[in-house]
Formats: structure tokens, C-alpha cells, sequence
């Protein structure tokens, strides 16, 4: 157990084992060739594969997903990385009209088996238009497949399952937890769409939680179990398909429930999430279901409203004392975490 990677690390080496097993599989994006490799995810594989498997491609999101579609649809594996998911919004007629709807509208006898890596949420004061994450959007048309991974382990073992699939999967990373370290087998595994995982059994909230506010979601369970209140983490990993199995014998177990999502609340993870629940386990419910997901206005650049906009560990501790009626401490949150992220510059 002492083999520890980054998030960054786990992904490249998913990358490397698929394209050492399947010569099909190619990783296509604007900057997969760069000396930066998008985090360092795309730099092995360049090295070992070299220019023709590792693509360079211009900004044109949209004409270059269409030829990743048609790469697919001719036997290939494309891995198709947005270095910001911002850039997605640009590709969505291709992804949602072709990739998602293929299958359907051929009766399953021809399907589009492409990887989207997308980049999600808080940068280095990036601003409006390069630091939102838009897994709502995509999450919203059928045929698509959608990970959020939060450790190593998974984004390797979602990345390994994706390429064996023959659904579109958009795979969405924070850029926070690229230096997130943990032990991964070196080995080849999978990690199943569809199927939750519990890091922290509890017995008196339910919080579920998303990529990197999983971290946050355990940080606050550690605070609020000095004052007698016991939560159990629920990472959805995929949120389509989405556990609701896993999430709502949890909530019946604990009777509350917590959402915590790294995008918008309107329409967002957090709010369907919610919705299901309310739909299917509403009897055992004892208190309103809390959401916590960003405000309804787009991502600043300041880092003083960053430090408001974006919710964290302490969001989640509010919600935890609120959701069981105990008061809140004062000074709860004395000492102010320094912000050590510089991005890939």
C-alpha cells in the first residue's frame, strides 16, 4: 500500500495502460501535446506514443469532436480532453446531437465509444467563462454517460472503464485534485458506472456530495463529530447513471439529507439528487433537505469573492448543525486555510 500518485498520475497511467492494450485508443485536444500535457496527464503517453496517438488540435472545439465521432464510429478510442469544460459549450451540438443520440437512432447496430476529459471549477482567479463546471448540462440528455471522480483511485479506474465502453462518457475533473495524492494498484482495474461509494459511515446526516466538495464533505464530518453529530459521505462517482440506490438507503438509515454540488443550484446535481429523494424516500425524511451548490451568478475572478462564491468545508458544517437542529458554535472556524493552488504555470 505504499505506491502513492497524484489524481494527475492516475489518469496518465490509465492512459498509457489503454493505449499499450489498444492501438485504437488516441488522445485528441487542444494542449495534449503541450509541454505542460494538460496537468501532466497527456505527457507520458506522448512520450511513449508519440505525436500521432497524442493530437494536437486546433480551437475548434465543435469541427474536432465531429472528427473524434467519426473516428469512433470508424473503430478507434478517442479520448477528447477540454482543458477547460468551459470549452465544451462549443462542442455540445456534436456531443449531444451525435455522440449521445447514435445508438438510439441506429437501433444499436452502430455506437460512438468517444472519452470527453473535461476541467472543472476553481482556478486562480479565472474568472466567468473558465472556471464553471457544467456537469448539470451534460448530464441532462440521455445517452451520456457522466463521472465526476474524486481520488486517484477513481479517475483511474473511471478512465480504464470508460475506454472499455461503448457509451459516450464524459469524465469531469477538478483541477484542485490534480496533486491529490493516494495509493492506486499499479495495475490494470475498473471502477463500475453506476455505483456509489460510501467513505464515511454515519448514522445521523447524509451528505452527498461531488469531486473535490467529497474532501470538504469528510473534512466537516470530522469537525461536527466532536459535537455529537454523525455523518455518512456518499460519493456518487457517476452521476449518470446515479446510485439512487446507495443515496437513498442511506437517507433512510439517517433521515437527512445534505447535497453538496461544485456548480449551480437552479436545475444542478445537488437539486436532482435532492429531487429523487424527496420522491422516493420522503417518509423517512425528519428535517427539509439542504443543497449547497454555488450562488446564481457567475464565477468571479477576485479572489476575495471567490473565498464567498465557492462552498467549502464550513458550508457543509453550517448545514450539518442547521439539518439537526443543534447551534452553531461561535468561532467554529478560527483558522483560515492559505491557498496553495498556482495552476499548471
Amino acid at each position: 500500500m505504499s505506491r502513492q500518485i497524484t489524481y494527475a498520475q492516475a489518469i496518465s497511467e490509465a492512459t498509457v495502460l489503454a493505449m499499450k492494450k489498444d492501438p485504437n485508443v488516441l488522445v485528441m485536444g487542444l494542449g495534449v501535446d503541450d509541454v505542460k500535457g494538460i496537468f501532466g496527464t497527456t505527457l507520458e503517453a506522448r512520450k511513449k506514443f508519440g505525436l500521432n496517438r497524442v493530437i494536437g488540435t486546433p480551437a475548434s472545439e465543435n469541427a474536432m469532436t465531429g472528427v473524434a465521432i467519426g473516428a469512433a464510429l470508424n473503430g478507434k478510442r478517442p479520448i477528447f480532453v477540454h482543458a477547460r469544460n468551459d470549452f465544451m459549450f462549443l462542442a455540445l451540438d456534436q456531443i449531444i446531437n451525435n455522440a449521445a443520440k447514435w445508438k438510439y437512432v441506429y437501433g444499436n447496430d452502430s455506437v460512438v465509444p468517444i472519452v470527453v476529459r473535461g476541467i472543472i471549477g476553481k482556478g486562480w482567479g479565472q474568472g466567468p467563462t473558465h472556471s464553471q463546471s457544467i456537469q448539470s448540462v451534460m448530464t441532462h440528455f440521455p445517452g451520456i454517460y457522466v463521472a465526476m471522480p474524486s481520488t486517484p483511485y477513481i479517475a483511474k479506474g473511471i478512465l480504464m472503464k470508460s475506454l472499455e465502453s461503448k457509451v459516450p462518457v464524459i469524465i469531469f475533473e477538478h483541477r484542485r485534485l490534480y496533486d491529490f495524492k493516494q495509493y492506486v494498484p499499479e495495475k490494470r482495474y475498473t471502477v463500475d458506472f453506476g455505483k456509489a461509494k460510501i467513505f464515511k459511515r454515519g448514522k445521523d446526516v447524509t451528505v452527498v456530495a461531488t469531486s473535490i466538495l467529497v474532501h470538504q464533505a469528510l473534512k466537516a464530518a470530522k469537525i461536527v463529530s466532536d459535537f455529537g453529530i454523525s455523518v455518512e459521505v456518499v460519493d456518487p462517482v457517476t452521476i449518470s447513471p446515479l446510485d439512487e440506490k446507495t443515496i437513498i438507503a442511506s437517507v433512510k438509515k439517517t433521515g437527512r439529507l445534505i447535497c453538496a454540488d461544485t456548480s449551480w443550484l437552479r436545475c444542478g446535481v445537488a437539486s436532482e439528487i435532492s429531487a429523487v429523494v424527496a420522491e422516493k424516500a420522503f417518509s423517512f425524511l425528519k428535517a427539509p433537505i439542504k443543497r449547497i451548490a454555488l450562488p446564481e451568478c457567475p464565477c468571479p475572478v477576485s479572489r476575495q469573492l471567490e473565498e464567498f462564491f465557492y462552498k467549502d468545508y464550513q458550508d457543509i458544517v453550517c448545514a450539518c448543525f442547521e439539518i439537526v437542529g443543534k447551534k452553531r458554535p461561535n468561532n467554529l472556524f478560527k483558522e483560515k486555510e492559505e491557498d496553495l493552488f498556482l495552476g499548471p504555470y
